[in-house]
């Protein structure tokens, strides 16, 4: 009667494993699942393909302390992109970084040939990201080594004769505000980018081979949002392309405000946000827009006094997000209707992108100060500045701490204006877009810096 009973016994046991096992492989799965969607929180310009710059989690809302600053060689205008652990962003130096996201040590350095202001795009571990130098280059997200690069008919500033109405007026000029190249989407197994070429892109991910091509009247250096099989993207011919993601063919066009003179007041910097059926994009025309997404129609428009709108629109909880640039100021609007919430006075022009998180908004100015303020009540709950900033910044403001700009021009010449932007950019400026992730915020500043505030 032992043998059997032992058989039996061992028979319940080895079901008890079984199923001991199966839920601790259940356990792990979902182990190994979280532990993947935490290394993978922010692999994408403004946190996701819309582009609403809306981040999952909380960060600091008290005076935040300095995890870590990563030093590179040049200026860090492309904002961050997080995956695998590591924060992926590149510099005027010409090399794209991959920095440990716990300690703020080097992984790997790639160099290209020219300055990189893309912001990358990470997916399916490779990582994705324009340079100057006129490619489109795919690397391995862990080692650093190139899968592929496409290369474009050569990158461009967006230029103009008589720019800004300064001298020589005869002369064509590159626009030394042009700071950022078109940041990458990967959808569908495609990447989409635009370029100083005149053309947006569909590339294969895998590959680097093209898709399609599609040609607009200028300069594409904003970044593409994509919504519902669409691409949302604004070139400096002053135009706003909706285009199907999948055949490259135009669904419709927006038309915004063009400047034949001088070119101050036309372009689109801005990157279009989508969000419930509604495209939100700034332009240099001095216009925040509302278009509906499927028809291209003008739901409203928000007049900024002649200051450019370069950001990209943050939206949230029926609020939209940008700020201005001569005026200095961060604007809160309706989504429905454009109608007035708040204006927060920032002192410095805001070409940072707005970025949400926990009830906070967080935001970077061209003073190095980034700003953090209570999304209900709009109130200051904190700003830390950059090293360069600390330095710098007061000898080119007013009194009451607003960006002098008689400080940066004392002749109406051109190459006045390419020095006075330099000395600017010196005080540390936050250019880069700020990105939450896991309770730390990560951005770059034209000092050089990669930053971590927690």
């Amino acid at each position: 009667m032992a043998g059997p009973a032992i058989v039996k016994n061992q028979a319940k046991t080895s079901v008890r494993c079984q199923s001991y096992n199966r839920s601790m492989s259940r356990i792990l799965l979902v182990f190994l699942a979280c532990a993947a969607a935490q290394a993978q929180n922010q692999p994408t310009f403004r946190g996701g393909l819309d582009h609403t710059g809306v981040y999952s989690g909380t960060a600091s809302r008290h005076a935040p302390k300095v995890k870590w600053q990563f030093a590179t060689g040049g200026q860090v205008i492309s904002s961050p992109a997080i995956a695998y652990g590591l924060v992926y962003a590149g510099s005027t130096d010409q090399n794209l970084y991959a920095i440990d996201v716990q300690t703020g040590k080097q992984k790997w350095k790639f160099a290209t040939d020219s300055s990189i202001t893309s912001s990358p795009a990470v997916a399916a571990g490779l990582v994705y990201f324009l340079s100057y130098d006129g490619n489109m280059y795919a690397l391995d997200a862990e080692t650093g080594k190139m899968k592929w690069k496409f290369e474009t008919d050569g990158e461009r500033r967006f230029s103009h004769k008589n720019l800004h109405g300064l001298h020589p007026s005869g002369e064509t000029s590159p626009d030394p505000w042009d700071f950022y190249l078109s940041s990458p989407a990967v959808f569908n197994g495609a990447v989409y980018f635009g370029s100083g070429d005149h053309y947006i892109y569909s590339v294969d991910a895998a590959t680097g081979a093209l898709k399609w091509k599609f040609r607009t009247g200028d300069v594409v250096h904003a970044s593409p949002a994509i919504a519902d099989g669409t691409l949302y993207l604004g070139s400096w011919d002053s135009m706003l392309y909706a285009i199907e993601a999948a055949s490259g063919k135009l669904k419709w066009h927006f038309q915004a405000g063009f400047d034949p003179q001088t070119g101050n007041q036309q372009g689109f910097q801005s990157s279009a946000a989508v969000s419930g059926g509604t495209v939100y994009v700034g332009c240099r025309d001095s216009n925040v827009y509302a278009i509906d997404a499927k028809t291209g129609t003008r739901k409203w428009a928000v007049s900024n006094g002649g200051s450019w709108v370069l950001p990209s629109p943050a939206v949230h909880e029926g609020k939209v997000y940008f700020g201005t640039s001569d005026s200095g100021l961060l604007r809160i609007v309706e989504a429905g209707t454009g109608a007035d919430v708040a204006t927060i006075d920032a002192k410095f022009p805001v070409y940072s992108s707005p970025a949400i998180a926990g009830g906070t908004v967080y935001v970077g100015t061209f003073g190095g100060k980034l700003l953090a303020l209570d999304e209900k009540t709009h109130e200051a709950l904190w700003e830390f500045q950059t090293e360069a900033s600390k330095r710098n910044v007061a000898s080119l403001s007013k009194p009451d701490g607003k960006i002098d700009f008689g400080k940066m021009m004392t002749r109406n010449f051109y190459d006045d204006m390419v020095i006075g932007v330099a000395r600017y950019l010196a005080a540390g400026s936050i250019l880069s877009s700020p990105v939450i992730d896991n309770g730390v915020i990560y951005f770059g500043s034209t000092d050089g810096n990669v930053y971590a505030l927690m």
